[in-house]
């Protein structure tokens, strides 16, 4: 029997959660999620969601989140994440599982870094059609929100929209992926079917900040758990 473990790449965005799931339904034992801040905003690279909340996701999924502060520049980043993947793994950890879908860049990156970490890299949405992708995430009962979004594509009324197909229908008639797998837009997941319970969102303030994107943030400020519908 294969008692080999996997560490599953983690945003809190929907793409990560599906991919996530998968291989826990694909019989994958996942030992933990790994999450990697920004060691400027203390927040999640590219969504800007805050460290707690990111703790608070995993604690509602039941699996442990290790958080690892990086840098911005591409070459210290791959190096950090290299480290944090050779502390955390072990004897028994074999693959390292990501929410990839059809960037060949980003996949290309995943297969060289894994090879240099011998391990497997796992990519469960892998090619499928962006709008499989949304419908199995929603028939799965998982529910995500927009939490950050390119300013000069998407204005900041799509901020904490929740993704459903009216959305990724809109996004395709404006050209806009509706994974948002280009980086047009962000999500955190706020339920689904492996959350005891969910997440809701009290009080928020869309923030536009600037430097090579323009990008609009759902500052979220106060939160809660409530019981599941």
């Amino acid at each position: 029997m294969d008692r080999s473990k996997t560490i599953a790449s983690w945003s809190g965005g929907k793409d990560s959660c599906l991919a996530c799931y998968k291989a826990i339904q694909q019989g994958h034992d996942i030992k933990l999620l790994l999450n990697f801040i920004s060691r400027e905003s203390k927040r999640g690279c590219f969504h800007g969601i805050e460290s707690r909340l990111l703790k608070l996701q995993a604690e509602l999924i039941g699996l442990p989140i290790v958080q690892r502060e990086v840098s911005p520049d591409m070459q210290k980043y791959e190096e950090e994440f290299k480290a944090a993947v050779n502390e955390l793994r072990g004897k028994d950890t074999r693959s390292m599982v990501f929410g990839d879908i059809y960037l060949l860049e980003h996949e290309s990156w995943v297969e060289r870094v894994c090879g240099d970490l011998k391990i497997d890299a796992l990519e469960p949405l892998w090619n499928n059609p962006v709008e499989n992708i949304i419908d199995e995430f929603l028939k799965a009962g998982f529910k995500a929100i927009i939490v950050s979004c390119k300013a000069d594509i998407m204005g900041r009324e799509f901020l904490g929209r929740y993704i459903d197909k009216e959305l990724a229908a809109e996004l395709k008639k404006k050209n806009i992926c509706p994974c948002g797998e280009n980086g047009e837009y962000h999500t955190l997941v706020v339920d689904g079917p492996f959350f005891k319970r969910r997440i809701e969102i009290t009080e928020s303030e869309p923030v536009l900040k600037t430097g090579f994107w323009k990008y609009w943030f759902l500052d979220i400020r106060k939160y809660r758990t409530v019981e599941k519908k």
